[in-house]
């Protein structure tokens, strides 16, 4: 990471929210992989525990636009506030039932689902805050750190939970989780922000998400990151709900081992990404974006074979690096797409439709690979999915090459019909991007 990506450091309020958020997601990624192994560990069940990620993941794609509303409407600091108290209480409540012995997992899930319907509400309200947190020259910057405050919390906390269950308990780990949420309420309570306008946007909220969806059609590059995105989302993504069903499938051990094994998985997924996210943008440069983004889809199909074929914690650990670098190129690469093709006036809208498509196809996916795995394998169907993966983009490739070719950067029509005169990328928070994964 350079230094100017360090900048945004330097200021006071940035800073206390960036270290709060770190906390939080490092606790956040601890329940993920505790509730995770709780699950598989009590039902033995795929479709169990595609079921309980889908529930804290789900409400993204479809509340993030309420949130978004909320964002123009109330003052944006004690909303967030309120919302990281709900999560807290939901996280206290998941430790005292499961210390409790209340462990069904319709329970826990949800519990689960209801944590996610709140912060599918709260972080587009954060994310709306980064302006009022550093100057214009730094927002960059403070982008690329909330990319790296993400991973940096994929990495630590499903560690940390696999050592947190495995010496301590189920209901440990889901208590610190509750009180880390405490580091976010703190840095908001010391951070002074300035009231939100509360004017609504002209038109209101379906007539703009309509007006996006036609940018969307009419746009190439914008289709063919939407349709790109669907595919991988449906038929790659699944494997990282899955996780502890492999886990599951790789341990001969009860839900302790099983959340060591989930944990160490995760992580390896978390260090993966890390590194794809650090050389993507200079392999890109080198090859052309159309190229890049090709292979790693193909690469990610080859490295989920490769994960599924897996015979040993060890040898999984080593694939998933592979295939967590490989899938976070594929996200970051059809992301830039839209940022770089869509029109100046719409590109907020567009990119809000391109992560609701992930948010939304990403669960109906795992929740589909788990009922399948449940009768035919686990292996198998990751497998299925990825050799479908990749015959969709080999047939793209030889029957319609202009969908790939749309990745390409080239001017858009729309804004030369506008009138528009063309504008730098907005670059879109790349941590909001990855929390959908």
């Amino acid at each position: 990471m350079s230094v100017a990506a360090l900048r945004p450091l330097r200021h006071r309020r940035y800073a206390l929210v960036w270290t709060g958020s770190l906390i939080s997601n490092v606790g956040t990624w601890m329940q993920t992989v505790a509730v995770g192994a709780l699950v598989t560990g009590l039902t033995r069940n795929p479709v169990w525990t595609a079921a309980a990620f889908v529930a804290g993941f789900l409400p993204m794609g479809i509340l993030a636009p309420v949130g978004g509303a909320l964002a123009d409407r109330l003052d944006r600091r004690r909303f967030a506030i309120i919302a990281t108290s709900g999560e807290a209480v939901l996280a206290a409540t998941l430790a005292a039932l499961v210390a409790m012995g209340r462990t069904e997992p319709a329970v826990v899930t949800g519990l689960v689902f209801l944590s996610g319907c709140v912060s599918a509400l709260r972080l587009p309200v954060q994310h709306a805050m980064l302006p009022d947190l550093v100057p214009a020259e730094d927002i960059v910057g403070a982008v690329s750190l909330g990319s790296a405050q993400w991973n940096l919390g994929r990495v630590l906390g499903p560690a940390l939970a696999g050592v947190v269950v495995v010496v301590g308990s189920f209901a440990l780990a889901f208590a610190i989780n509750a009180v880390s949420f405490l580091a976010v309420i703190v840095a908001f309570v010391l951070v002074p922000l300035p009231r939100a306008d509360g004017a609504a946007p002209a038109g209101g909220l379906l007539s703009h998400m309509r007006a996006g969806a036609g940018v969307v059609r009419r746009e190439a590059g914008c289709r063919a990151a939407v349709l790109l995105i669907a595919l991988a989302a449906g038929l790659a993504a699944p494997f990282m709900a899955l996780i502890p069903a492999m886990a599951d499938v790789l341990v001969d051990g009860g839900p302790k081992a099983l959340a060591g094994a989930t944990g160490a998985m995760t992580t390896a997924q978390g260090v993966g990404a890390v590194i794809g996210a650090l050389t993507f943008p200079s392999l890109v440069q080198r090859f052309g974006r159309r190229r890049m983004i090709t292979s790693v889809l193909l690469a990610t199909s080859v490295a989920l074979c490769i994960y599924a074929s897996s015979r040993s914690v060890a040898a999984a650990v080593a694939s998933l690096l592979l295939v967590g670098s490989s899938y976070i190129c594929v996200l970051s690469g059809l992301s830039a797409v839209v940022q770089l093709r869509a029109p100046a006036e719409y590109r907020g809208r567009v990119l809000s439709l391109f992560f609701a498509t992930l948010s939304v196809v990403f669960p109906l996916g795992a929740l589909m690979q788990g009922t399948v795995a449940e009768r035919v394998g686990l292996r198998a169907t990751t497998m299925a999915g990825a050799a479908s993966l990749a015959a969709v983009v080999i047939g793209l490739r030889v029957l319609r090459p202009g969908v790939l070719a749309a990745l390409d950067d080239q001017p858009h029509a729309l804004s030369a019909q506008a009138g528009q005169p063309p504008e730098p990328p907005v670059v879109a928070d790349a941590g909001a991007a990855q929390a959908a994964i």
